[in-house]
């Protein structure tokens, strides 16, 4: 079996069984330095405390005593050569391969665990360098896959030139590029387009007006009433771990979409953005499930939108306070229908911006949107007039909200399944909420409080676009040339307009919505 380590000039070539690759000698240490760290500091602080002794009249120098300092060169000796074998065998017993169908990764000393990825199940990509890695040059390679769930694949840490020549090779591999062994110069980095970038008043602006800071006048005020109530100090002082994880959100923010970029390239978007941490993010066409646009009261004055989207494999994205599955923090009207035309280049109406813009504002019935009856304002009397919804040709858009305007577009191939949701209120007033099923992420499509006889119609008539959908795109592989050309899909049945309200439903209507469930 033939081992090899890639340097900084090396061509990517096809992997074969008998190939393996190791990550950078230091990769250990970057991943390991805050152990180092946390030592140092211990030890380090221990040691500066034996040389003052308290004399009463303060606090005076003392010389090192020969005892401690042989100590504490043996304790720094003994964790020098610790960490320095934990970190060769960690370095010494992780692998990795990529062939034309998976990728495979082998670690563990003790416990060794061997990970395999379908290439073609590839659903995103990263390239992330903490700040630790850039000194150093490397980059940690994440990339998910569709049936990866929360356990994304690592590769930490590649030079910076091999991680983008590995990401590359592995989107070609995805999308279908066959790679000829024999001139592993064919795989490159493909070229990015510029799209649009974010300036960082714009990126300062977003996070200090923002939920958080609504958040942080609410302690504001409760610690100064509180104070002027009881006239204890304490309060104030009881205040101080609000005011710092206030700090922190704000730090968050400012930092991990510092400096945002959004580029498209023929392997998918591409997202650039972070301060400390910069991350490369490439998304490859076809693999978002879902969009959200939404809108704060706040933003509202200044035109601002937040987009972002479901991938297969992202999931809820808690562990990177949500930035990954952001399609774009902070960005006027006009820059949110850019990003979207890359993710949804084909929004099924001739007037996009005029569709997406009404259902972004609502409320009224203009587009073709279809809304809540007036039934709803017994059980929904802030928003019922924002509740909607609009098939186009290729997705499906459902609004709602009025303090927080969201507008959720779910392509009807990426439909995983539908249901109605229908209780005892809603079923004397003749309403029912209808939901689409979308993998796991911060969007949840949602069309509240409608109509029972238009939720019935929507969910018939999506059940039949989600099916017809996925057979005409079941075509994965977006770059392959080799492949033959799709059969011609079958025709579908034209599609019903939207429903007028009709008459109260029957008892049997009623009784069919207490769950139903349907996926293609």
């Amino acid at each position: 079996m033939s081992e090899k380590l890639l340097g900084d000039d090396a061509a990517f070539s096809t992997d074969t069984e008998q190939t393996w690759h190791r990550v950078h000698p230091v990769s250990p240490l970057v991943r390991g330095w805050i152990a180092i760290a946390a030592i140092i500091f211990v030890f380090g602080r221990n040691s500066l405390d034996s040389l003052f002794s308290d004399s009463g009249a303060g606090l005076t120098l003392k010389g090192p005593d020969a005892t401690s300092l042989l100590i504490l060169l043996a304790v720094v000796g003994a964790a020098v050569v610790i960490f320095g074998v934990a970190f060769f065998l960690q370095w010494r017993f992780t692998r990795y391969q990529v062939t034309d169908e998976f990728v495979h990764i082998n670690s563990g000393v003790i416990f060794r665990q061997q990970r395999r990825a379908r290439i073609d199940r590839v659903q995103a990509i990263d390239v992330v360098q903490p700040l630790l890695a850039r000194a150093f040059g490397l980059a940690e390679l994440k990339f998910e896959v569709a049936d990866g769930g929360k356990s994304a694949l690592r590769l930490s840490f590649l030079k910076l030139g091999e991680a983008k020549r590995l990401r590359a090779a592995i989107l070609a591999r995805a999308a279908g590029v066959s790679v000829d062994p024999e001139a592993p110069g064919l795989v490159q980095e493909a070229p990015e387009n510029h799209v649009l970038a974010l300036k960082p008043n714009r990126i300062i602006g977003s996070a200090f007006l923002s939920g958080t800071s609504i958040f942080a006048l609410v302690v504001v005020a409760a610690a100064i009433v509180g104070f002027v109530w009881s006239g204890e100090a304490t309060i104030l002082v009881a205040a101080i771990p609000f005011f710092i994880a206030i700090g922190a959100s704000y730090w968050k923010s400012v930092t991990g979409d510092f400096n945002f970029r959004v580029a498209v390239s023929p392997d998918g978007v591409r997202l650039h953005y972070g301060m400390l941490e910069t991350r490369s993010q490439t998304i490859p066409p076809g693999r978002v499930q879902a969009v959200g646009i939404s809108q704060g009261p706040i933003w509202r004055a200044f035109g601002w939108y937040k987009v972002q989207v479901n991938v297969a494999g992202y999931g809820s994205d808690a562990s990177d306070h949500g930035s990954r599955t952001v399609l774009l923090p902070a960005g006027t009207l006009d820059e949110v229908m850019a990003v979207l035309g890359l993710v949804f280049p084909d929004p099924g109406v001739e007037n996009p911006f005029e569709v997406f813009a009404a259902g972004l504002k609502g409320p009224g019935n203009q587009h073709e949107f279809v809304h809540s009856p007036r039934s709803a304002r017994w059980i929904d009397p802030l928003t019922w007039r924002h509740n909607a919804f609009r098939a186009t040709d290729t997705a499906l858009l459902c609004r709602h909200g009025v303090i927080m305007r969201r507008l959720q577009v779910v392509p009807h191939e990426r439909t995983q399944s539908l249901a109605l949701r229908q209780g005892p209120v809603m079923r004397a007033l003749g309403l029912a909420s209808f939901e689409l099923h979308s993998t796991v992420g911060p969007i949840r499509p949602l069309v509240r409080h409608m109509s029972t006889a238009n939720a019935l119609a929507l969910f018939d008539q999506q059940a039949v676009r989600a099916a017809t959908a996925r057979r005409i795109h079941r075509k994965e592989k977006w770059l392959s040339q080799d492949e033959p050309p799709a059969a011609p899909a079958p025709e579908t049945a034209p599609e019903p307009a939207a429903p007028a309200p009709a008459p109260e439903p029957t008892a049997a209507a009623h009784h069919t919505l207490k769950e139903n469930h349907h996926g293609d």
